[in-house]
C-alpha cells in the first residue's frame, strides 16, 4: 500500500458539500473507475468499452488523515471567490498515474467545468505527494511542483505529517511552511470551520495561529434530567424544556444542548431507550417550533450531551447539529465515530477518566510539564490521544469537525480545575516546548455552577456553602477567563447573565 497526500479546494456552491462529497467518492475508487467511460476502437473502427483492468477490479482507497479547513483568499487569479481548501491522507494500491485518472473522475462527479488556469471550480483535487517518490510525466509532477510556494497546501499537510521530508528540496513541511511564511506575502486570512451534518456553515473555528474570532458561542444547557447537578426536574417536560429553548436563543445561545443521561457522581442509571426518548422529543419540539417562529430560533444549533451511539444517530436524524460526548468517544467498539462520520457531524470531545469525581492526580505522570503545568499537560497528552483515535485512521472523523473541551469539574481537584481555566489558552496551542497533539484544535470551556467554585467559595474565612444556582457570580468570573483564553464556545446554564458577560469579555479581548 502507499501513502499518497491530496489537496482540496473549492469556492464555488457549496464548498462543504464539494469537499465532503470529494471525500466520500476517494473510497468508492472500484465503482468510479470502472465507469470511466474509456473506449478504444476494434479492427472494424467500431467503438467498444475498455474491459476494466485487474487493478481496477482490486483498488482501494481509504481516507486515514485529514487536516483542518482553512477559508483563503484565491491566488494567482483573485477576482474570484474565497476557498475552503485543506488535504488529505490516503493509503491506496493505486499507481499515480491511475491516482490521477480517479481525481479527475471526481472533480468531473462532483461538478468541475473547464475553466481559466486558477480560476474558481466546484472542487479541486492535487496529487501533491506519493510516498517519496519523484515523477515527472507529461501528466503528472510528484511532488507537485508549486507546493512550496503555497501556504493553502503547506499548512493542512502540516496538520498531518510536519515531519515529512520533501524528496527534492530535503526539508520538511514544518521549515518550509515556515520558509512560506517568511518570504510570500499571501493574505493570511484562513481559518478552521465546521459544517453541520447539512453541509451549512454556522460558524468559524479558528486555529492558533491566526486572528482569533471575533464572538464566543453561547451553548445553552438543557437537561432533560430528573436528577442533573444543577437543573434536575426544571426542563424535564417539552413544554419547560421549548420555553428555555426560546429564552435562552433569544438570551443570545447559538447552540442549545440537550441531555437526557445526568454525569454527576452517583446518578441514576437510565437504559438507551430512555435516555432516547427524553431527548429526541426536545430535538423534534425545537425543529418543529423553529418552522413556525423567529429567524434566531430557526437556526440555533441543537447538540445532544450522550456517550451513547444509539442516542446520538437518533437526535442527528431528529434535526441535531452536534454530538458532545464526556468520554470522547471511547465507548463499545467506537460506535460514536461511526454516527459521527457517517453523518458529518461536529463533535465536542472532552477529557475526562471515568466517573467526574474520580482518579484527579496529575503530578505523578506530568510533573515534568512543571508545578503549574501538570493537569493541563495531562489533558493535552490524555485527550490528545483521545482525538488522534478518532480523527486518525480508517474510517476516522474529519479534523474539522472535533471541537476540544478539557473537561473543567471533571477528574481534577479545585486547584486543578483552576489551573485547566487559568491556561486554557495552552491546552490546544503549538507553542509548547512538548509537542501538542491538541495544537489547533479549536476548544470549548463548560465552567457553569460546578462544584470546584462551590470549593473556591467555601475556602478560607468567609468562605459559605453554595448550591449551584447560588453560583451565578462566580460562574461569571470563570466565564469571563474561558473567553479571555480564548475558547470559541462556553457553555452555560443562566444564558442572559452569561450573554452579557461574554459580550464585555469579547469586546475587552476579541
Amino acid at each position: 500500500m502507499h501513502t499518497v497526500a491530496i489537496a482540496l479546494g473549492s469556492n464555488l456552491g457549496d464548498r462543504f458539500r464539494n469537499i465532503e462529497l470529494a471525500l466520500r467518492l476517494l473510497e468508492i475508487p472500484q465503482q468510479l473507475l470502472s465507469s470511466d467511460g474509456q473506449e478504444e476502437s476494434d479492427e472494424r473502427g467500431e467503438v467498444k468499452a475498455e474491459e476494466d483492468s485487474p487493478l481496477e477490479l482490486t483498488a482501494t482507497v481509504s481516507v486515514v488523515n485529514t487536516s483542518f479547513l482553512y477559508e483563503t483568499a484565491p491566488m494567482y487569479v483573485t477576482d474570484q471567490p474565497s476557498f475552503i481548501n485543506c488535504a488529505c491522507l490516503v493509503e491506496t494500491n493505486l499507481p499515480p498515474t491511475t491516482m490521477l485518472r480517479l481525481l479527475k473522475k471526481i472533480e468531473m462527479i462532483v461538478g468541475r467545468v473547464p475553466s481559466i488556469r486558477f480560476g474558481p471550480r466546484a472542487v479541486d483535487l492535487d496529487l501533491v505527494l506519493y510516498d517519496q517518490q519523484v515523477l515527472d510525466t507529461r501528466e503528472l509532477v510528484i511532488p507537485h511542483p508549486r507546493l512550496v510556494e503555497r501556504e493553502f497546501v503547506l499548512r493542512p499537510l502540516n496538520d498531518m505529517i510536519p515531519d515529512y521530508i520533501h524528496p527534492i528540496h530535503h526539508k520538511s513541511l514544518r521549515s518550509l511552511l515556515k520558509k512560506t511564511l517568511t518570504y510570500w506575502t499571501y493574505p493570511n486570512t484562513s481559518h478552521s470551520s465546521a459544517p453541520t451534518h447539512t453541509g451549512n456553515s454556522h460558524g468559524k473555528l479558528n486555529v492558533h495561529h491566526h486572528p482569533k474570532h471575533k464572538s464566543t458561542y453561547l451553548m445553552s444547557t438543557l437537561n432533560a434530567t430528573p436528577d442533573s447537578f444543577s437543573d434536575g426536574l426544571t426542563h424535564n417536560t417539552l413544554p419547560t424544556a421549548l420555553s428555555y429553548a426560546r429564552e435562552s436563543v433569544s438570551a443570545g445561545a447559538a447552540i442549545i444542548d440537550i441531555g437526557g443521561y445526568s454525569t454527576r457522581p452517583g446518578a441514576a442509571f437510565v437504559g438507551v431507550q430512555e435516555e432516547i426518548d427524553r431527548v429526541v422529543p426536545v430535538v423534534q419540539a425545537i425543529r418543529l417550533a423553529a418552522a413556525e417562529e423567529s429567524e434566531k430560533l430557526r437556526h440555533v444549533l441543537i447538540s445532544v450531551d450522550t456517550f451513547r451511539w444509539e442516542v446520538a444517530e437518533a437526535a442527528v436524524r431528529a434535526g441535531a447539529n452536534c454530538i458532545n460526548d464526556v468520554y470522547a468517544f471511547t465507548g463499545p467498539e467506537y460506535f460514536l465515530e461511526r454516527v459521527a462520520r457517517e453523518y458529518a457531524t461536529p463533535c465536542v470531545l472532552m477529557h475526562s477518566r471515568g466517573e467526574a469525581g474520580q482518579n484527579k492526580g496529575y503530578k505523578a505522570m506530568y510533573g515534568y510539564a512543571g508545578l503549574r503545568g501538570a493537569v493541563v499537560e495531562g489533558v493535552r497528552v490524555e485527550l490528545g490521544q483521545k482525538v488522534n483515535a478518532v480523527v486518525r485512521g480508517r474510517g476516522g472523523v474529519r479534523r474539522w469537525l472535533v471541537v476540544a473541551d478539557p473537561g473543567v469539574g471533571f477528574s481534577k481537584t479545585v486547584e486543578g480545575n483552576l489551573e485547566v481555566l487559568r491556561d486554557a489558552k495552552g491546552v490546544c496551542s503549538g507553542d509548547k516546548k512538548y509537542r501538542n497533539p491538541l495544537a489547533g484544535y479549536p476548544f470549548l470551556i463548560g465552567t457553569s455552577r460546578k462544584s470546584y467554585i462551590g470549593g473556591v467559595l467555601a475556602q478560607g474565612p468567609g468562605g459559605r456553602e453554595t448550591v449551584p444556582t447560588e453560583r451565578v457570580w462566580a460562574t461569571a468570573a470563570g466565564v469571563a477567563c474561558a473567553v479571555q483564553q480564548g475558547a470559541l464556545v462556553v457553555r452555560v446554564h443562566d444564558t442572559r447573565e452569561m450573554a452579557d458577560v461574554v459580550r464585555m469579555a469579547d469586546a475587552l479581548w476579541g
